[in-house]
């Protein structure tokens, strides 16, 4: 059982006017085979938390922890995250030329792993994967996200999931730029991971129409860069009847 704790996490982001504090206090505990719906409106906080936790360096932690299976995540580097089992799929990839998809996921599992895999069985571990995201296996040939539409580079980040097989995955926004067939596939992606793995998954979304796919077992209302609310799916409906109307007049 791998569990993320994250208390009383307070971030801060620099900008022209000095220190803005984005997250003020956030309590989250994620566990294995769990699914955790982060809703909110933009600004709430959401995509802070999810880079926070990776570690990307924009973001400051002033106070709080943030622990993997016990273990001080945010003394790790970017890298021991990712080897501990932390994933982040990015609501913008980025693009690498020259650097194919082939020899980045080959890389990567390498890096986590700390050996690189057995060619033999790694080769049909990433055709099995890539038929099951119907994806062209030319698409491993072409540069990483380099002229990728919306849906191939969401699809790109759940091979690179089901591949690493992390512990915990944070999605940030992965259904934005989906249609509805490429979210179906990339949700049944995520689904057969979280399946076969036991994954842990953080699931930011502004939207109710991915949990249509993913059902959560635990919803979380961000407002203003803290957990206004915690629920089961009954909250996410209710989310998608209401909006965010009432939380927003509370904090005015």
């Amino acid at each position: 059982m791998t569990t993320l704790e994250i208390r009383d996490l307070h971030v801060s982001v620099e900008t022209d006017k000095g220190p803005e504090e984005i997250l003020k206090g956030v309590d989250l505990t994620v566990r294995s085979g769990e699914t955790h719906a982060i809703m909110g409106p933009n600004g709430s906080g959401k995509s802070t938390l999810a880079y926070s936790v990776a570690g990307h360096p924009k973001y400051t932690i002033t106070s709080g922890s943030v622990t993997l299976d016990g273990e001080d995540v945010l003394e790790m580097g970017v890298d021991e995250r990712a080897q501990a089992g932390l994933f982040l799929a990015m609501q913008y990839p980025v693009e690498v030329p020259g650097v194919t998809v082939s020899n980045f996921l080959r890389t990567a599992k390498t890096a986590i792993d700390g050996q690189p895999p057995k060619l033999r069985t790694w080769v049909k571990d990433v055709k099995d994967a890539m038929t099951s995201l119907r994806m062209d296996p030319a698409f491993a040939e072409r540069n990483v996200n380099e002229g990728f539409s919306g849906g191939e580079k969401k699809r790109h980040e759940i091979l690179q999931m089901e591949l690493l097989a992390p512990k915990i995955a944070i999605l940030d926004e992965t259904d934005s730029g989906l249609d509805v067939d490429a979210l179906r596939v990339v949700s049944e992606g995520v689904n057969r991971v979280k399946e076969n793995t036991g994954l842990g998954v953080m699931l930011i979304t502004h939207y109710t129409r991915i949990l249509r796919y993913i059902r959560p077992d635990h919803v979380h209302v961000f407002i203003n860069g803290r957990v206004a609310e915690s629920g089961g799916r009954e909250l996410a409906d209710r989310l998608e009847d209401e909006g965010y109307d009432r939380y927003l007049k509370v904090q005015a």
